[in-house]
């Protein structure tokens, strides 16, 4: 069987590289083909990397505190391409200033995301999290983890 692919990036102006490489790493050793599109990558550049690999997820990092203006409409792009159903996951240090979490959360779940996750989180949580979405496996569902609209989210760090 041939192993689910995703895309993922470091969106928007951000240059923060090292995160990237650790979920390419774990997404990698979990099984996954991984497509690492690198820093400063655009919205388009994860649909268009998408579409051309059949991927089944966009993972998208950003740690520069704007990753909510970078990400704005990504799945609205995502639906006018084609691939509206795709798996859209975020995490790292999304906004700038003092926001909670759980508005983070929110805000990005009505962008149409499936998983959030804030900086700090282990790679280990999206790997099971992407396993269990994909139907590759179970996740044991923890008081707290889930958001709105009946989708699951969990905690995300390790500046993804």
């Amino acid at each position: 069987m041939t192993p689910p692919t995703l895309v993922l990036g470091v969106i928007g102006m951000d240059v923060h590289a090292v995160g990237n490489k650790i979920l390419e790493y774990s997404f990698t050793n979990a099984g996954f083909k991984v497509i690492n599109l690198g820093v400063m990558v655009t919205q388009e550049e994860f649909i268009h990397a998408a579409i051309e690999t059949g991927a089944k997820a966009i993972i998208v990092s950003s740690l520069y505190g704007h990753g909510e203006l970078d990400c704005r409409g990504l799945r609205e792009k995502c639906v006018e391409m084609g691939i509206g159903d795709i798996l859209l996951y975020v995490g790292g240090n999304l906004v700038v200033g003092k926001t909670s979490f759980a508005q983070v959360e929110k805000t990005f779940n009505n962008m149409g995301f499936d998983r959030i996750y804030p900086s700090g989180t282990p790679p280990e949580t999206a790997v099971a999290d992407l396993r269990c979405d994909l139907g590759l496996g179970d996740r044991p569902e923890k008081g707290g983890e889930t958001g709105g609209e009946g989708k699951k989210q969990a905690p995300f760090r390790a500046g993804v």
